[in-house]
């Protein structure tokens, strides 16, 4: 008996007869996904270092600084404290300003 070794590209080739549906399925799934992590608002004085980074342009570093900020200052009296982090301005607020809250 035979057996058919299937590659990830003839997979992919059985899953979708053409190359141009199997990649806009492929961005399809990765703009739901960014529109998921987008929808998600991000609670600032009690968020996750994994919550936090959800925020456009914040990254580890700057996730630490806030974590920093919230233990040596306590928690964040309105969104827009959270330009006084060191590295994060205001047009990073304003980026995600309908993602935060400070609840």
């Amino acid at each position: 008996m035979m057996q058919a070794v299937l590659m990830p590209g003839a997979w992919a080739q059985q899953c979708f007869a053409d190359a141009h549906q199997a990649y806009a399925h492929l961005i399809n799934e990765q703009q739901n996904q960014q529109l998921a992590e987008q929808s998600v608002t991000v609670h600032l004085n009690s968020a996750t270092e994994g919550e936090l980074t959800q925020l456009t342009g914040i990254g580890s570093n700057k996730v630490q600084q806030i974590i920093l900020y919230r233990d040596a200052f306590g928690p964040f009296g309105s969104v827009d404290d959270l330009a006084k982090v060191k590295g994060i301005g205001d047009k990073t607020v304003a980026k995600n300003r309908a993602r935060m809250s400070i609840e």
